[in-house]
């Protein structure tokens, strides 16, 4: 950051928002069973749906037996994944389903699943009946889209159609708005046509592919998400992701992948990956069959992703055979191997950058810490998020930084452990959150040492998408005034803790919400979370993002405050001064004239005023309008950005004339062993946490900017 401001590029518009939300709102038309792939090994039972069922009791914070309320909310739940876009049951067929179902739990208490199994032939005929209206509508030689069509995008905002005449109309809705999305995808009008009803078609096989692990562990997690909406039944392919994700580890190709249209289609190339190195693959390549050295490829057309996935993860050293095929001006099918090795998912790992501000003749040098969610892996030799920060914190401490941001704003949780060990990072001793399960006493646990690595002005940035273990930091820090909290209104309001117990191998685990956790001052984070200091805005900060607007999500409660006395001491002193209330409202009075004359805050204060009226129905020939509105958009800002580029490069001419004798510097080429350099050694298991400095090309959010400004603010009034 400089003297004088720069603005990244902002995010698009809230016609671009919109027309994101409505594609992500339809895709749940084309797969209309959410349940995960079995896994290789033999999993679920019919009994065990109910001695799992029991097992939830035994773990669970506030549940202890099954009653009418949780039966009613676990078919409720079941309902919605088996038709969540209401178009396979009319209303009184839905009615006469849910009453059936809530015999299940008794049924299987008793080791019968009959009535499940005869449910999922009954959902193929459904959805096959779906898949025949919809090729008959858009493949009829007169189809031509509607464009006074209307659609409510949240299924929950709409009831089940009382007759068959209703039901048909809603389908026929829905078509028009996915062959719009796929119009909009630069796709042309009959292969739009046909790729819609072929993606009915994949519907109708999931439903007859589904397997009883499938069936049953989707209703033990329509259960176990009935008692509150973090308990889960992991299956054995989801709990593997969850320990990923945990690990940021993983060994395979390093690539990310999502379903169209019966294609498994590259999404990214991540970072550090194989097929980063190898350089081959692209964004929008289709995998179309997958291989073992030696062994025949096997054709992935149609297959389920979560079976595409497993073909090609592996373990490190083996080689995995793909056949992509690449759609450009003309289509191009090849042949790629990959030699699978250990994946870091540096993207979710903590970074830090450095910005310099001018600001009254004296140059601040700024950190910010950006730390997207508290990782770590149980074996201690293996990478830690909490070592991770500290690493970077003596980086802050080496260059210098006059203070810091700490950017929590997409970090949605993670380990315990981790944020208990962070947040004393910034303060010496005292209880960091009690976690009290049910009927015990409160636990507090505490900074784990007397050593303090920041001690600095410090600002941490949040958003409602702040949740959990993050929450648990930022709320220690307020509580002992340490730091200034900017970001949206408050945090996402998780205030529970999960555990997770492995069940034999092939079944997966359970996730169970054991405990409730308490910051220092006694206050629970459940549904309020941590309160900003100063509200920076944000597309986040609407109820669509909140603990308590979740179904089943358990209360608050709060227990006697159990704060510290020497969090901000040393032996030798005072490391810090807690937050005088005067300097905070001198603070948010800066900030908030900043933000009233700032035209993208204004912009998202507008949109957010317009969330708040919008009844959720769309028309689609306004979305086709704002689409156009977009694509003008854009090719205005590409001409304008020509035309920089073009001016730029004359001045870069002109320069290099007149200093033509000068050495060529270092080019950062093969040498480095980067990606793309054949001879590159492979990723190292632990590389160290990134630093960027401020000439890195991944600008900041406005948010961010705004936070760096707040944290200014702070140095100039404390020092």
């Amino acid at each position: 950051m400089t003297a004088a401001r720069i603005r990244p590029t902002r995010s698009r518009s809230r016609t671009g928002a919109r027309s994101a939300l409505l594609t992500f709102a339809l895709l749940a038309a084309a797969a209309l069973v959410p349940l995960a792939a079995a896994p290789a090994a033999a999993a679920l039972t019919c009994s065990d749906i109910s001695d799992l069922s029991s097992l939830y009791f035994q773990k669970h914070i506030h549940y202890r037996q099954l009653s009418d309320e949780l039966r009613t909310r676990t078919v409720e739940n079941f309902m919605r994944r088996i038709d969540p876009q209401r178009v396979l049951y009319l209303a009184a067929e839905a009615e006469a389903l849910e009453a059936s179902l809530l015999r299940v739990f008794d049924e299987t208490g008793q080791g019968d699943c009959k009535r499940l199994r005869k449910l999922q032939h009954d959902l193929v005929a459904r959805h096959g009946e779906v898949e025949n209206l919809v090729r008959g509508f858009v493949m009829a030689d007169d189809y031509a889209l509607d464009e006074s069509a209307s659609l409510v995008l949240d299924p929950e905002k709409r009831s089940h159609p009382a007759t068959k005449a209703e039901r048909d109309a809603l389908v026929r809705t829905l078509a028009h708005f996915q062959i719009s999305n796929y119009q909009a995808a630069g796709t042309d009008f009959d292969e739009a046509r046909e790729r819609l009803v072929h993606r009915y078609e994949l519907a109708t096989r999931r439903a007859g592919e589904m397997t009883r692990d499938d069936l049953y562990g989707s209703f033990l997690d329509a259960f176990a998400s009935a008692l509150d909406p973090h308990t889960n039944y992991l299956s054995a392919d989801v709990l593997e992701d969850f320990q990923i994700q945990m690990r940021l580890s993983l060994e395979g190709i390093g690539v990310a992948l999502s379903e169209r249209d019966g294609y498994s289609v590259v999404e990214q190339i991540i970072p550090g990956g194989a097929a980063a190195r190898l350089d081959v693959l692209e964004p929008e390549d289709r995998i179309i069959a997958v291989g073992e050295d030696g062994e025949e490829p096997v054709d992935v057309i149609d297959m389920r992703l979560r079976d595409v996935v497993r073909l090609i993860r592996g373990k490190k050293g083996t080689r995995v055979h793909l056949t992509i095929l690449r759609q450009g001006e003309s289509a191009e099918r090849f042949n790629v191997a990959i030699l699978r090795d250990t994946i870091d998912l540096e993207q979710q790992a903590a970074k830090l950058r450095i910005e310099t501000s001018e600001v009254d003749g004296r140059t601040l040098r700024l950190g910010v810490l950006e730390l997207p969610s508290f990782y770590g892996d149980r074996d201690p030799n293996k990478r830690q998020g909490s070592r991770d920060v500290a690493r970077l914190l003596r980086e802050a401490q080496r260059e210098e930084v006059d203070g810091l941001v700490l950017d929590l704003s997409r970090n949605g949780g993670g380990l315990l452990e981790d944020a208990v060990t962070i947040s004393g990072f910034f303060i010496r001793e005292g209880g960091v959150v009690a976690i009290r399960g049910e009927g015990d006493a409160p636990r507090v646990l505490r900074d784990p040492d007397d050593d303090v690595l920041w001690d600095g002005p410090l600002v941490v940035l949040t958003s409602r998408v702040s949740a959990s273990a993050s929450e648990i930091l930022a709320g220690a820090l307020k509580d002992y005034r340490r730091a200034l909290i900017v970001g949206d209104d408050h945090t996402f309001g998780k205030g529970t803790v999960q555990s997770v117990f492995p069940l034999r191998p092939g079944q997966g685990a359970l996730k169970v919400t054991t405990a409730l956790f308490y910051r220092p001052g006694g206050t629970s984070t459940q549904h309020g979370g941590v309160d900003a200091d100063v509200v920076i805005p944000s597309l986040f900060n609407h109820d669509g993002f909140g603990e308590r607007n979740h179904r089943n999500s358990l209360q608050a409660e709060s227990i006697p405050p159990f704060l510290g006395s020497k969090a901000n001491s040393t032996k030798e002193g005072e490391r810090w001064e807690p937050l005088a209330d005067d300097v905070v409202a001198e603070v948010l009075r800066r900030s908030r004239d900043r933000v009233e004359d700032d035209a993208f805050f204004r912009e998202v204060e507008t949109e957010l005023a317009e969330r708040a009226d919008d009844d959720g129905r769309v028309v689609l020939s306004e979305l086709l309008e704002e689409r156009e509105e977009e694509r003008r958009e854009q090719e205005d800002e590409g001409d304008a950005a020509a035309e920089a580029g073009d001016a730029a490069t004359d001045q870069e001419a002109d320069k290099d004339a007149g200093s033509a004798k000068a050495a060529p510097g270092p080019t950062t080429s093969d040498a480095t062993g980067g990606a793309g350099s054949p001879g590159a050694d492979t990723a190292s298991i632990e590389p160290p946490a990134e630093v960027l400095d401020e000439d890195e090309d991944d600008a900041l959010s406005p948010q961010a900017e705004e936070a760096l400004r707040i944290l200014t603010d702070l140095i100039l009034l404390t020092s």
